[in-house]
């Protein structure tokens, strides 16, 4: 392995298109925020843009001002001009493995991590949520490579078996029919020494946020004043989000999920597998970890906490 990330793969799917990183022209105070999917990525951008204008002042929702750039179907001309006209300090969603990702030593990454069983779980309601009307945005854009992406089968066994077991990309193997969470996970666990990278957990930002979010802002050098801290807190708390799914969710976004944005934002709970998948289930994700990620990766994932 490198002692520097390379991309080693070309993300292409109904989703994803690693290449419209290839001109992005980095700033040295940029952030990125990377996660596979339904692990904390709206919480850790709602977290890091309003420690970006603590007064309340934000100049729109939370995921304009933090657009994901290798999402395919936005135009890629109107998403890097959007970013070259912000002329504040940039947070810049991905859902890119660092194996496919730019990497630039000037840029702050920050990778969020979540039990995958639990990510499991909050994809039924995001894919289950779905209208025609996105279906057909993924899947007739054009320059979409592979296979279209399949409508929601309200099978959750079948549905948990495929994304366990199968990936969609040859060098995964689970996730299918997004990518792997697990692969996904264990290409920032590699590079977890650099001191541009930081590893979040989903857990610790739900069981201890303000610390969470002051140990983000000591990372990325945000100095939020003392006297804003509480209302910064506040605003980031789920049921605050939940509340005002406006100041988080975009037009787009919103159009894409039956019931808009209140639906995007949904329980942000943990543990629900526990009533929904067998034993012989968990058995195969036992078999998932241990195929893919390291162990001391696999307890992480897990349960967060603190790493070396």
């Amino acid at each position: 392995m490198s002692d520097r990330p390379e991309i080693r793969h070309v993300y292409q799917n109904h989703h994803l298109d690693s290449h419209r990183w290839d001109n992005f022209k980095p700033r040295a105070d940029d952030i990125v925020i990377a996660t596979s999917y339904k692990a904390g990525t709206t919480l850790t951008q709602t977290i890091v843009t309003n420690m970006l204008f603590p007064n309340g002042d934000m100049p729109g929702p939370v995921m304009q001002v933090s657009p994901w750039l290798d999402m395919r179907i936005a135009p890629l001309e109107g998403t890097m001009a959007y970013l070259e006209s912000q002329t504040h300090r940039r947070c810049i969603k991905s859902h890119l493995p660092l194996d496919g990702l730019k990497y630039f030593a000037e840029v702050k990454y920050i990778a969020v991590g979540r039990d995958p069983r639990d990510v499991f779980m909050s994809l039924l309601n995001h894919w289950g949520s779905h209208t025609p009307e996105f279906y057909k945005m993924m899947n007739e854009t054009p320059g979409r490579v592979g296979d279209p992406f399949p409508v929601f089968d309200e099978d959750i066994h079948k549905l948990w078996h495929d994304w366990i077991t199968r990936g969609w990309f040859p060098w995964e193997s689970d996730g299918y029919p997004y990518w792997s969470h697990l692969h996904h996970m264990k290409t920032w666990w590699e590079f977890r020494h650099l001191p541009n990278i930081k590893l979040v957990h989903y857990n610790d930002l739900r069981t201890d946020l303000e610390g969470e979010m002051r140990a983000l802002a000591d990372f990325l050098e945000i100095e939020v004043p003392e006297s804003r801290w509480g209302d910064v807190v506040h605003a980031c708390e789920f049921d605050t989000v939940k509340a005002n799914p406006e100041k988080v969710v975009d037009t787009m976004l919103a159009g894409s999920f039956k019931g808009g944005g209140k639906t995007f934002i949904n329980k942000g709970t943990n543990g629900r597998w526990k009533d929904v998948l067998s034993e012989d289930e968990l058995d195969l994700y036992h078999q998932a970890m241990e195929r893919t990620l390291p162990a001391d990766c696999a307890k992480w994932l897990e349960s967060g906490g603190s790493y070396s």
